[in-house]
C-alpha cells in the first residue's frame, strides 16, 4: 500500500495537478469571469530545464520533480485513509487534496518557506490552490481505485436464506 500509494500520488500530480493547472492558466486566464474568481493561474511545472533548490531540503531539482515528491507522500496518506473509511473514495481523495493539502500548503510549507500564512490572505489563491489540490486528491483515488484497498465482503446470510441457497 506505501509504494502504490507512492507512485499513484506522484503520478496524479503529473496528470491531474499539473493537468488543471494548464487548464487554468490557458482557459481560466482568458476568461475574466473564471479570472476574477481564481486569479490568474501561473503556468504548469513541466519545463524540467529550470533547475532550483527546492525547501524545506534545498536539493536543486525542477519544481515537478519536488511536487511529485510531495504528492507521493500525499498518495500515502490517501491510500491509508481509503483503506481505513467506508467513505466514497473520489469525494475522499478530493476532500483530501483540497482541503488537507491546501492547509498544510498554507500554513506548514508557507512557514517554512518565509511566505505569508494562508496565501497573505488571498481568497483567490486559496480557491485556486484548493482546486488544484482537489484535482490531485481525486485522480490519487481514482489511479488506486484497481488496487482495491478496501476488502468487500458479502453480507452474512441469515440462516434461513442458507438452507433455501
Amino acid at each position: 500500500m506505501i509504494v502504490l500509494g507512492f507512485l499513484m500520488g506522484a503520478l496524479s500530480v503529473a496528470i491531474f495537478h499539473q493537468g488543471t493547472l494548464f487548464l487554468l492558466f490557458h482557459y481560466a486566464n482568458a476568461i475574466p469571469e473564471a479570472a476574477q474568481v481564481v486569479g490568474r493561474a501561473p503556468a504548469p511545472g513541466w519545463d524540467l530545464s529550470r533547475m532550483m533548490p527546492n525547501p524545506p531540503f534545498g536539493l536543486p531539482m525542477p519544481l515537478l520533480f519536488s511536487q511529485m515528491f510531495w504528492g507521493g507522500v500525499w498518495g500515502i496518506v490517501i491510500a491509508a485513509v481509503l483503506r481505513g473509511t467506508p467513505a466514497p473514495d473520489l469525494l475522499t481523495g478530493f476532500l483530501i487534496g483540497a482541503v488537507g493539502c491546501t492547509l498544510v500548503a498554507v500554513t506548514v510549507v508557507a512557514g517554512l518557506k518565509g511566505l505569508p500564512l494562508y496565501g497573505g490572505g488571498n481568497v483567490q489563491n486559496l480557491l485556486r490552490a484548493a482546486l488544484i489540490n482537489g484535482a490531485f486528491g481525486w485522480g490519487t483515488a481514482l489511479l488506486l481505485r484497481p488496487a482495491k484497498l478496501r476488502e468487500f465482503r458479502a453480507l452474512p446470510m441469515h440462516q434461513g436464506q442458507a438452507a433455501r441457497g
